[in-house]
């Protein structure tokens, strides 16, 4: 069975859709069977995403692909810096 793919946007309207079934007395695993996930992947998407916004999990993606590039930014420094400290010694 192939992996489908969802967007942020999607499992949030999905965990909302899921949340009223849940309320109006389904089980969690028939609610997941209808919606074609496991109950693993409810649990972790809630886990991550329950009670977020949208707009706020934009803002979330935008800060961990802000911080990815900051690490590796620090890391190239630190080559740098360490590379050059061993030209000064001397131990090349």
């Amino acid at each position: 069975m192939s992996r489908k793919r969802f967007t942020v946007e999607q499992i949030i309207g999905l965990l909302r859709e899921m949340d009223v079934k849940v309320s109006q007395g389904k089980n969690i695993g028939q609610v997941c069977r209808e919606k074609g996930i496991s109950e693993q992947t409810y649990y972790r998407w809630r886990k991550e995403y329950g009670g977020m916004k949208t707009i706020q999990i934009k803002r979330l993606k935008d800060l961990e692909r802000e911080n990815s590039h900051l690490r590796k930014a620090v890391a190239e420094l630190t080559l740098d810096k360490l590379i050059l400290k061993e030209a000064l010694e001397g131990n090349y």
